[in-house]
């Protein structure tokens, strides 16, 4: 299936290269700034009844921006990107149907297990989506925080997935070698995924046509979902159409 998202910064709706996206501005490489609002997307997601969608606030100065899209559809939009334990909460009460959380749940590169009980004790894992993010070294994917920029000790495996199914909801993982790239999806990664998660992933990373959203569905056994967006007519792009994807979620129901 698809699902939509809402990349947000600095209170715009971008799309980001992911690799670039670093602490200054001037290696930063932007695919496309909409002239449109974070309301204007997640009112055309409800419109289309396409639910379970990530918001993600990159960096500060998004709030109002996220708070306006989760307002326009209630309960039907994830919201990842600087949650914790003292916003989590409140982020559920405007709207979100889950937080997203990496960053603040890993602690000199390893999972702070002290922290991710207390989150979950907080909202409940049913309510929380574990971000798990990764970039390629060697042979193997491991997960990345602080804006993708910072390498944790952390795999992506059979064993990492199990033991943090049961903490969470679902999985969000971008690919983010080839994030906003639109070269094509890690074929891979997606493979894998579809093995290993024990339950429901987002993949995002590198889609560019509508191939790619039915390649995730057969690799992924049909149980990892596929995020598109630089590659979707709404955000610029030309490999795939809106409406297309929207067809194709409904084939699927």
């Amino acid at each position: 299936m698809f699902r939509p998202c809402i990349d947000l910064h600095e209170g715009k709706v971008k799309q980001i290269v992911g690799g670039t996206l670093g602490d200054t501005a001037a290696g930063l490489r932007t695919n496309f700034v909409s002239d449109r609002s974070s309301a204007y997307y997640a009112q055309l997601y409800r419109q289309d009844d396409l639910r379970g969608g990530h918001v993600i606030m990159l960096g500060s100065g998004n709030e109002a921006a996220a708070r306006a899209a989760l307002a326009a559809f209630p309960g039907g939009l994830q919201l990842g990107g600087g949650i914790n334990l003292e916003n989590a909460a409140g982020f559920l009460n405007d709207g979100a149907s889950h937080v997203i959380v990496t960053s603040w749940v890993f602690q000199g590169g390893r999972v702070d297990w002290e922290r991710l009980r207390s989150l979950v004790k907080l909202i409940g894992r049913q309510r929380l989506v574990l971000d798990l993010s990764c970039r390629r070294r060697g042979n193997e994917y491991f997960v990345v925080t602080d804006r993708w920029q910072k390498f944790t000790e952390l795999t992506i495996s059979p064993e990492t997935l199990e033991t943090l199914a049961s903490s969470c909801a679902e999985f969000l993982i971008h690919a983010v070698d080839v994030e906003g790239l639109c070269r094509g999806i890690d074929a891979e990664l997606v493979e894998k995924l579809g093995q290993w998660s024990p339950i429901p992933a987002t993949y995002a990373g590198g889609a560019k046509s509508l191939q790619d959203l039915e390649e995730v569905t057969r690799l992924g056994r049909g149980r990892i979902d596929l995020t598109i967006g630089s590659a979707l007519d709404i955000f610029g792009g030309s490999g795939v159409r809106y409406a297309d994807v929207v067809a194709f979620n409904r084939r699927q129901k």
